[in-house]
């Protein structure tokens, strides 16, 4: 009898040494998840399936991952082999030249999921333009994003007249935004934060007003609902990007 209950002791404390270690080793594959490497890229299909407004939550869904420093762990090299014969790109993102504005990091994407036209002040002008018809019509891209960004050096060139090469030419594009806020803030400061903040704002109603009005190719496809064009601002001191589309006060241009 002493033996069977010793017996008995060993197999209930096996069973537990057992369950505590399957229990410590559920913890450690939930905590490995974040280190999971992610290889998938978009396909046809999947390009496809999603919508204009599927692929806007997908972006706001990414800008929030980088924001709590959740970004998904890519295996990029994976992804460029697996990108190598063809791309599916889901949206074009036309953003500043500022070193701190790069899309793919602030929508936290991977290789062959957007395409991202750079320039300062994030204007447009026919090569742009084009760039865009070649990412929606011939690509497939459904959503075309326009971001400006908070503290933006060309806006601040654009408000103060500044000459420099071919730099001139550039901000003159911008010129119209600064009238614009001139006139909504009654005042013109351009060593006012918010209101080169505003500048920046306007700049990017502007721009998409352009792209509607001034490419027929990208106009169509918006009034056939398979493209839709959205703006936002990105706060570089946060990463964070807020679309227009989300700001009921923020006045709407088309």
């Amino acid at each position: 009898m002493k033996y069977s209950n010793f017996f008995k002791t060993m197999m209930l404390t096996t069973l537990l040494i057992s369950s505590t270690y399957a229990s410590s080793q559920n913890v450690s594959s939930n905590e490995n998840d974040a280190n999971v490497l992610h290889t998938k890229v978009m396909t046809l299909e999947t390009q496809t399936e999603m919508t204009p407004q599927d692929i806007l939550q997908r972006l706001k869904e990414g800008n929030r991952r980088f924001t709590k420093g959740k970004m998904k762990n890519r295996d990029l090299l994976m992804q460029a082999n697996a990108t190598a014969a063809s791309q599916h790109p889901v949206a074009v993102v036309l953003s500043c030249l500022d070193s701190r504005t790069a899309p793919d990091i602030i929508f936290d994407q991977g290789i062959g999921d957007i395409f991202v036209a750079r320039i300062a002040g994030n204007i447009q002008n026919d090569d742009i333009l084009g760039s865009m018809e070649f990412a929606t019509k011939l690509m497939g891209a459904k959503l075309i994003v326009v971001v400006g960004h908070t503290s933006c050096g060309a806006m601040r060139g654009a408000c103060q007249d500044a000459q420099l090469g071919h730099l001139t030419a550039l901000l003159q594009k911008i010129k119209p935004a600064v009238k614009q806020a001139a006139s909504e803030s009654q005042m013109k400061d351009c060593n006012n934060k918010s209101f080169i903040d505003n500048i920046a704002k306007d700049n990017v109603l502007y721009v998409i007003k352009q792209i509607k009005s001034r490419s027929p190719v990208i106009n169509k496809l918006i009034q056939e609902g398979k493209v839709k064009v959205v703006g936002g601002m990105q706060d570089i001191s946060t990463g964070a990007v807020t679309f227009f589309e989300d700001q009921p006060n923020t006045p709407k241009k088309s």
